[in-house]
């Protein structure tokens, strides 16, 4: 898998501008409100990943049709919000099983002898810059080629891998039920830190800064830094929600009094 991003790196740098920029920095943006005070707004950010979860796995399974994506977009939003507990529940465990199977298949994913990806870039011009339409096609082959190295990856994992990530799954997905403040603070700290190491990634393509590279000559260590941002969102964010809830609980008790004596005075 490596290999296919070190090659998604060179090509990268020929991408228009605007595909890295933008998103990039909208990523960083929502990551760090995501990150930090994501708990706050709850049911916003599972409108959105709910949104965002039917709408991939509607243009996956129509073929990648835009419209049908956008219909199951809203429907996924609208079951999102009305099964509010559950849906966060599911999504920590998705998050946990996406974390466990990146720590378990890290000698595989890491592989540097498997197959290289075809090559792209269909242009003679070295230097030429990619449309915006190109771009967009070519990081749709990319992402393709990750998704069936992963599929190969999970096709030659040994059972006890699958039984440790379907345990920490349900794991994550039982305490969602028990204890929804604690994993909707996981959820948010773990979204916001992905969509901040994607955005930066994006925009140090485009500075030609090579973070890929770095990634790969040292993944236990960016996956320790993953870990303590997660760790820090998450106590940020549950220190954060008591605080605000404590000081709006004395405020009504300190107003309640003046209403009591204020009605007493009225009669």
């Amino acid at each position: 898998m490596f290999e296919i991003a070190r090659q998604l790196e060179q090509t990268a740098g020929r991408f228009n501008p605007a595909v890295l920029i933008w998103p990039g920095l909208a990523a960083v943006l929502v990551g760090l409100f995501v990150w930090l005070g994501g708990l706050e707004s709850k049911r916003t950010l599972v409108a959105i990943v709910g949104g965002v979860s039917g709408g991939i796995c509607g243009f996956f399974i129509s073929g990648r049709n835009i419209v049908p994506a956008m219909i199951s977009a809203g429907i996924a939003m609208v079951i999102a919000i009305i099964l509010e507990k559950i849906f966060i529940a599911i999504l920590a465990g998705v998050l946990a099983a996406i974390l466990g199977f990146a720590v378990l298949a890290r000698p595989d994913i890491e592989n540097a002898g498997a197959a290289p990806p075809i090559s792209r870039d269909k242009t003679q011009n070295r230097e030429e810059v990619f449309s915006i339409g190109q771009s967009a096609e070519i990081a749709k082959g990319y992402i393709a080629d990750f998704v069936t190295e992963i599929k190969r990856i999970l096709s030659q994992m040994p059972a006890y891998n699958y039984a440790t990530i379907a345990a920490i799954a349900m794991v994550f997905i039982v305490a969602g039920f028990f204890q929804q403040h604690l994993t909707s603070a996981f959820c948010c700290a773990a979204l916001g830190t992905m969509l901040i190491f994607a955005g930066m990634i994006s925009l140090l393509l485009y500075k030609g800064a090579a973070p890929i590279s770095r990634i790969c000559q040292n993944p236990l260590f960016y996956l320790g830094v993953f870990g303590v941002m997660t760790a820090f969102g998450m106590a940020e964010q549950l220190l954060l929600c008591q605080r605000i809830k404590g000081m709006l609980t004395r405020k009504k008790e300190k107003n309640k009094p003046e209403k009591i004596s204020e009605s007493w005075r009225n009669r």
